[in-house]
C-alpha cells in the first residue's frame, strides 16, 4: 500500500469517528422535535353551563321625581297682626295642629258687640210683638184704624229681620275669631315660617294674601314619570287581550330605586295615567303610589321606576359574565359535540337580581355555554369542558366514543 493511500484512508477513518456522534445529535433533536410535535399543548379548560329556564317579564325603566298627594299653603282667612307660632320649622304635623296665632282681640271686641246687638234685636221683637198682638184686638174692636195695625205689624217684622241679621252678624263675628287661629289641615311635613311674629297678616280670599308656611303629605307618596307614545301603545294593546300592564284601568306592581341604590327594592302600584299625549315631547305622563312609612322619599327627589313590560313568559338565562361584546353585538362561546368552541351571538334582555341575563334569541335550552374561562376559549379550537359545580363533559361524538390522548 502506497503512503498516499494510507493517508486518505486514515483520514477516512477520522471524519466519520468525528461525523458519527453529530449524526446521533442531530438525529435525536429531530426525534424529541417530532414527539413534541406529535404530543402538542393540551386543550385549554372551560367551564361550562346550560341556561337557566325561569318564568320572567320585560320590564322598562324610567326616571321620574315623587310629589306630594297633598300640598297646602297656609294663609291666613283674616287680617291682623301675627302673634304666636307653635311649630318648629321642618317638624311633622297633624291635621287640626295650632300652627299660628293672630292677635285675638279685635275680633273678640266685634263679637261682644254683635253679641250685644243681638240682645237688643230681641229685645224689640219682644217689644213689636206684645204691640202687634194687641193691635189685632183694637182693630177688631175699632178702637184703631186699619193703617196703625199694619204699622204695627210693620214694626214687628222689621224687629224679626233685625234679630235674623244680628244672629248671622254674630255667627260671622264667631268664624272671624276662630279664623285667628290657623291649623294644619291635612297630615304631612311643614316647612319653614314665611313670617315672624308681630308682622302683619293679610288674609281674606283675595290674591294678595301673606303666605305664612307650606305642608305637604309624605306618606303615602306619588311617583311621576313619562313614558313615550310607543310605549304606551304597548301597554294599551297588552291590555285589550286581558294582559293589563301598565294601562290606565290597572293596579301593576311597579319597583323603584333610589339614585344612590343598586336594587329596586321598593314596591309600589301604578293608579294613574293621563288623558293625553304632550305634542311638545311626544310622551305621556303616569304615576305610582308608594308607601312611605320611613320619611325616606321626599317631594321632588328623583329616582327610576321599573314598569313590566310584558306578560310573563318561559325565558333562558345565563350568567351575565359569560356574554361578551363584539363591538355594538354581544355573543357567547358554544362547546358542540366534539367540544370545539364556537362563537354564537345573541340576543339579550334584562338583568335580574342574581346577575343572570335573559336571552331571548341565540341559544337553547340544551347548549353548553362558556361561563369560566371565556379568554382561553378561541373559536373553532378545542377545549376541554368542565360543567359548573361537576366533572368534566365527555359527550358522544357521531364517530363513538372519543380516544384520550396519549
Amino acid at each position: 500500500m502506497t503512503p498516499r493511500l494510507l493517508v486518505s484512508s486514515f483520514s477516512l477513518m477520522r471524519g466519520a469517528r468525528i461525523l458519527a456522534p453529530a449524526l446521533l445529535i442531530a438525529a435525536t433533536i429531530a426525534g424529541c422535535g417530532e414527539a413534541q410535535k406529535q404530543a402538542g399543548p393540551p386543550p385549554p379548560a372551560v367551564t361550562v353551563a346550560e341556561p337557566v329556564k325561569r318564568t320572567v317579564f320585560d320590564y322598562d325603566e324610567y326616571v321620574g321625581r315623587f310629589t306630594a298627594i297633598n300640598s297646602v299653603e297656609v294663609r291666613a282667612r283674616v287680617s291682623g297682626y301675627l302673634d304666636k307660632l307653635h311649630f318648629k320649622d321642618g317638624q311633622l304635623v297633624k291635621q287640626g295642629d295650632l300652627l299660628f296665632t293672630i292677635d285675638r282681640r279685635p275680633f273678640q271686641n266685634t263679637l261682644d258687640q254683635v253679641r250685644a246687638n243681638l240682645v237688643q234685636a230681641q229685645s224689640n221683637v219682644a217689644f213689636t210683638e206684645s204691640d202687634y198682638t194687641r193691635g189685632q184686638q183694637l182693630v177688631r174692636d175699632k178702637t184703631i184704624t186699619d193703617q196703625t195695625f199694619e204699622q204695627r205689624a210693620q214694626a214687628f217684622r222689621n224687629a224679626k229681620a233685625s234679630v235674623s241679621n244680628n244672629e248671622a252678624a254674630v255667627r260671622q263675628a264667631e268664624l272671624d275669631l276662630d279664623f285667628t287661629e290657623l291649623r294644619a289641615p291635612i297630615n304631612g311635613r311643614i316647612g319653614d315660617r314665611r313670617v315672624s311674629p308681630g308682622n302683619l297678616v293679610t288674609g281674606g280670599t283675595g290674591g294678595n294674601t301673606t303666605l305664612l308656611a307650606t305642608i305637604v303629605s309624605t306618606d303615602p307618596i306619588y311617583f311621576e314619570f313619562t313614558f313615550d307614545e310607543a310605549s304606551y301603545l304597548r301597554y294599551e294593546r297588552l291590555a285589550k287581550v286581558g294582559q293589563d300592564i301598565a294601562s290606565r284601568n290597572a293596579s301593576v306592581k311597579v319597583a323603584l330605586k333610589l339614585i344612590d341604590e343598586n336594587d329596586f327594592d321598593h314596591e309600589g302600584r301604578m293608579d294613574f295615567v293621563d288623558n293625553v299625549i304632550d305634542r311638545s315631547t311626544g310622551t305621556i305622563r303616569g304615576r305610582a303610589v308608594f308607601s312611605n312609612p320611613n320619611e325616606v322619599f321626599t317631594p321632588g327627589m328623583f329616582g327610576r321606576v321599573r314598569v313590566p313590560g310584558s306578560p310573563p313568559y318561559e325565558g333562558l338565562l345565563i350568567s351575565d359574565a359569560a356574554i361578551a361584546t363584539e363591538q355594538a353585538r354581544k355573543y357567547v362561546m358554544v362547546i358542540d359535540g366534539e367540544d370545539i368552541a364556537r362563537q354564537r351571538y345573541v340576543t339579550v334582555g334584562q338583568l335580574t337580581s342574581d346577575n343572570l341575563r335573559v336571552i331571548k334569541e341565540g341559544v337553547g335550552p340544551d347548549d353548553r355555554i362558556v361561563v369560566k374561562g371565556l379568554m382561553q376559549a378561541r373559536p373553532n379550537q378545542k377545549v376541554r369542558p368542565e360543567l359548573q359545580g361537576g366533572k368534566p363533559t365527555n359527550p358522544v361524538s357521531a364517530g363513538g366514543s372519543p380516544q384520550s390522548s396519549k
